[in-house]
């Protein structure tokens, strides 16, 4: 069997300039260990944001950023591809490319802005716009406060399009006592919405591990 049709079906995640890299660098992580193919893109104010906030050094060539997640994932060789800003031959780019669910992690309110106006400057804003009109699973993930009366109104118009707003607000009645344990909480949510098991955190009601 050829290996790159043994992935599970793939996920997109695209990665923009709102704080919180961690989440959408875990998430990548968790999907790539799950045994889904990942098809990622990070924006340019993202990879600020991943140098501001990590230790961790990503190369802004596609073919070279899918090699550099790769070895840090652990991912099999092509499991996860990476596209530019403006590689409008990418499967993301139109609703006759392979379907995949989308989740924008961090999603910042730029971005929020655009794909509620279906702006599609970028491959990430058109790719959600193509989640949106072909009624795919969208996830957005905000990480801002406070949340401007601009920034409700969009996540409302989002909403009510069938989009998913998931901010990045964990919870603590799991008692984290690591920063990991609050990235993890918010990747759970995540992977719930994409109906993906996970053995990051019990559901409510589930015993613990």
């Amino acid at each position: 069997m050829n290996q790159a049709t043994s992935f599970k079906p793939p996920i997109t995640v695209a990665l923009t300039g709102a704080s919180g890299a961690q989440y959408g660098l875990r998430l990548i992580d968790v999907l790539a260990a799950a045994g889904h193919e990942v098809w990622v893109m990070i924006s340019k104010a993202a990879h600020m944001v991943i140098a501001t906030e990590t230790e961790i050094s990503l190369p802004a060539q596609p073919q070279r950023l899918a090699e550099a997640l790769i070895e840090r994932s652990g991912a099999q060789p092509g499991q996860i591809r990476c596209f530019g800003r403006e590689d409008w031959m990418a499967p993301v780019a139109s609703g006759s490319g392979a379907p995949s669910a989308m989740v924008i992690c961090p999603c910042s309110t730029g971005t929020l802005s655009s794909v509620a106006t279906g702006a599609s400057n970028n491959l990430i804003e058109r790719a959600a716009d193509v989640a949106i009109k072909e009624r795919r699973t969208l996830v957005m993930v905000p990480r801002e406060t406070p949340f401007s009366p601009i920034h409700l109104e969009h996540m409302l118009t989002l909403s009510r399009m069938g989009v998913v707003i998931l901010p990045a607000a964990p919870g603590f009645y799991h008692q984290p006592t690591c920063i990991d344990d609050l990235i993890d909480f918010i990747v759970a949510r995540i992977l719930n919405q994409l109906q993906i098991s996970h053995n990051l955190m019990p559901r409510w009601g589930e015993p613990s591990a």
